[in-house]
């Protein structure tokens, strides 16, 4: 019997390939014989400031660690609707959007079924279609990252896809959608889930008051939208995202999600975070602006093209040489970046968003490197 298990489990998942995450300070830090202090962590798109004054001092008062936390995470939720002005019972709270993300494909696929991404994107996606038994079909983007709106209606009209899954802006080009391609896409008879990890970053106001679609659950049926505290609140750690889904599908995401998903300390920061919009408004439009003068540094390296981006990160294409090189030096002074080498992504670095201090030292190796040939 136990072989027969064996080879079945070997065999579902042989085709796929795992996703790879993102190593932390202390095991990078080992790599190049540094202190984890002394990196340069400009990797994973992580909020350089951390956790808020009032996140931390929630963390450090943390009360019943030893019980086990809401299973409906109810205040965290409130919290959250008070925020959105979204009714608290559209919300569902996860670890991460990553895990809801995983719940939702969980729930509507059937094995053989498949999903419609927009590569290049976020890869958990695909990943998470394919170990729920189903298949994502590919629309790849256009060079500038733009959508490929014909292709996606025809995979949606002929193929059928369960739901489409989007990023705004996207991972990892940080390039927005338009309301027109929302829209247009929304108009289609197929789910759609958008992914808002990144929006607080975005132009057009102070946190909260972005071009978003959040409260589009409640007037659409085919409409899922989440969200993340790991990014502009400085969370990725503690790991707590959120989703406002419409009515229909919620009772059964209730049913079959983990009962104690989103545990006491991600919860009780989380809360505080909303607590603490004034600091972390300002910490936003640090990175707004930081974002910018790194462009503006990345646009002076001859061999460097940047693309513009509307989160924490700037994604560059390299010329002239090697990208996989490029990483590698950078390694050896203590930074670390991201990089691709796909076939919509040919030799592709990306750069988060961190210190203005950390830009400058980024700057002057990439110029010193600008003098040898990799």
């Amino acid at each position: 019997m136990i072989d027969e298990v064996q080879k079945n489990v070997i065999d579902r998942f042989e085709q796929v390939a795992p996703y790879t995450p993102i190593e932390p300070f202390e095991v990078i830090a080992q790599k190049v014989g540094r202190k984890p202090e002394d990196i340069i962590k400009l990797d994973a798109n992580e909020n350089p400031y951390g956790l808020s004054p009032l996140a931390r001092e929630a963390m450090a008062n943390l009360q019943w660690g030893n019980i086990y936390p809401d299973p409906e995470s109810r205040a965290l939720r409130q919290a959250i609707a008070t925020f959105l002005g979204v009714p608290v019972e559209q919300i569902l709270a996860g670890a991460g959007a990553d895990e809801l993300i995983d719940l939702v494909l969980r729930v509507i696929l059937k094995p053989g079924d498949a999903v419609l991404v927009a590569p290049p994107t976020f890869g958990m996606y695909a990943f998470d279609a394919k170990i729920n038994g189903g298949r994502a079909l590919e629309a790849p983007r256009h060079p500038d990252f733009s959508l490929n709106l014909d292709e996606m209606r025809r995979i949606v009209r002929q193929q059928k896809p369960r739901a489409v899954l989007l990023a705004s802006p996207n991972n990892p080009d940080g390039r927005m959608l338009t309301r027109e391609e929302l829209e247009e896409i929304f108009s289609w008879d197929v789910l759609v889930v958008l992914d808002e990890a990144y929006i607080e970053f975005s132009d057009g106001g102070k946190l909260g008051e972005q071009f978003t679609l959040i409260r589009r659950p409640l007037e659409r049926e085919n409409v899922i939208v989440l969200r993340t505290f790991s990014k502009w609140a400085g969370l990725a750690g503690l790991r707590v995202g959120y989703g406002v889904f419409p009515q229909w599908i919620l009772p059964v995401l209730w049913k079959v999600k983990q009962p104690y998903n989103v545990n006491v300390a991600a919860s009780a920061a989380a809360i505080a975070s909303l607590q603490d919009l004034s600091c972390l408004t300002e910490r936003v439009e640090k990175i707004r602006s930081e974002r910018s003068r790194l462009f503006n540094l990345l646009n002076q390296v001859d061999w460097l093209e940047p693309i513009p981006s509307q989160a924490n990160f700037i994604l560059c294409r390299v010329k002239g040489r090697s990208a996989k090189a490029v990483k590698a030096e950078l390694m050896k002074k203590g930074i670390f970046v991201r990089y691709f080498d796909t076939p919509l992504l040919q030799n592709y670095i990306r750069i988060s968003v961190g210190l203005p201090q950390q830009h400058d030292l980024l700057f002057q190796v990439l110029r010193e490197l600008e003098e040898s040939s990799l």
